[in-house]
C-alpha cells in the first residue's frame, strides 16, 4: 500500500506543481478569477475535512479502546500549526533578506498575493536590478530557484497530510477515504504555487522544458511527507491520533493562512467566501455519503 501511496502523492505532489508550470510555459497568465474561486474551494473542502473528518479520527483513532483526551489532540493541532507557521516565518525572512537592496521600505509582512506565494522575487528583480537598472536573466533565474525552494519546503506537512489521512483509515483502500480527497484537493492547491515558480524561470532565460522539470519537482518534498505521515499513523493508535492532530493543525495554517488570503487577494469579492462555503459542504458530503 505504500507504494500505492507514494504514487497517489507523487501525483499530487510532483504533478500539481508540474501542471502549474506548463499552464506558465504555454500561455504566461492565468485567469486570477478562476484561481481564486480553485483556491477558495480547495480551502473549504480541507476545513470540512479536517473539521469533521481528521480531528474525529484523532479523538477515536483505529485501533484504539477508547478515546484520545481532547487536550492531547488540540496539542498536535497547535502543533501542527505552529510548526507551519514558523516555517513560514523563516521562508519569509529570507525572500525578505534576498530583496531588501531593492526597496528599503518593503513590508515585512505578506501583505498581497505576489509575498503570499513568494513571486516578489520575479517582480522586484524584473523592476530594479542592484545598481538601479534593469533586471538581469540571471537575477529573475535566481528569483524562481528561491521559490522552488519555499514551495518546497511548504509541500513536506501537505504530504504529511495525505499520508497521515490513509494511516487513519487503511481498510478503505489506495481510493477509499480521506487520503485520496486530501491528495485531489492538495494536488489543486498546488497548481497556482507552480505557476508562480516556473513564470521567473522561464523569464530569466531556462528553457521551458527544463523550468516545468524544476516546477514539478519542488512538488517532490510532499512525497517525503506522506511517508513520514503514514510511518508514523501505522505504529500505534498514540502515534495515529499525533500525526492525524500534527496535520490538521498543518492544514488549518495552510487554509487560513495562505489558501484563503490568496484567494481574497486574487479577487476581491464575495464570491470566493461562496466557493469556501461550498467546498466545505462537498466536504461534508463525501465524507458522510
Amino acid at each position: 500500500m505504500l507504494g500505492m501511496i507514494i504514487l497517489v502523492t507523487a501525483i499530487a505532489g510532483v504533478g500539481g506543481t508540474g501542471l502549474g508550470g506548463v499552464i506558465a510555459a504555454l500561455f504566461r497568465r492565468d485567469s486570477s478569477r478562476l484561481v481564486s474561486l480553485l483556491l477558495a474551494f480547495a480551502g473549504g473542502i480541507m476545513t470540512g475535512v479536517v473539521c469533521f473528518d481528521m480531528i474525529e479520527s484523532a479523538l477515536n483513532p483505529e485501533g484504539s479502546s477508547e478515546p484520545v483526551s481532547v487536550f492531547f489532540v488540540m496539542f498536535g493541532v497547535m502543533l501542527g500549526y505552529v510548526v507551519i507557521w514558523l516555517l513560514n516565518l523563516w521562508i519569509d525572512s529570507k525572500t525578505n533578506h534576498e530583496i531588501e537592496h531593492i526597496d528599503e521600505n518593503h513590508p515585512k509582512t505578506a501583505d498581497d498575493l505576489d509575498e503570499l506565494i513568494h513571486s516578489d522575487h520575479y517582480a522586484r528583480h524584473e523592476q530594479v536590478s542592484e545598481d538601479g537598472g534593469p533586471a538581469s536573466a540571471y537575477q529573475l533565474f535566481i528569483a524562481g530557484v528561491v521559490m522552488a525552494c519555499a514551495i518546497a519546503l511548504h509541500n513536506m506537512p501537505e504530504g504529511m497530510v495525505i499520508g497521515a489521512s490513509y494511516a487513519s483509515d487503511t481498510a478503505a483502500g489506495i481510493a477509499g477515504g480521506m487520503g485520496v480527497v486530501m491528495a485531489v484537493v492538495i494536488g489543486l492547491h498546488n497548481i497556482p504555487e507552480g505557476m508562480a515558480v516556473a513564470v521567473p524561470l522561464i523569464t530569466g532565460g531556462m528553457k521551458r522544458g527544463k523550468a516545468i522539470l524544476i516546477t514539478a519537482l519542488s512538488g517532490a518534498p510532499t512525497i517525503i511527507g506522506a511517508v513520514i505521515g503514514f510511518a508514523l499513523g501505522t505504529l500505534s493508535p498514540f502515534w495515529l491520533s499525533l500525526s492525524l492532530s500534527f496535520a490538521s493543525g498543518a492544514m488549518l495554517y495552510v487554509v487560513f493562512g495562505e489558501l484563503l488570503p490568496e484567494a481574497i487577494l486574487m479577487w476581491r469579492s464575495k464570491m470566493p467566501a461562496l466557493a469556501s462555503v461550498i467546498g466545505i459542504l462537498i466536504g461534508l458530503m463525501i465524507i458522510y455519503i
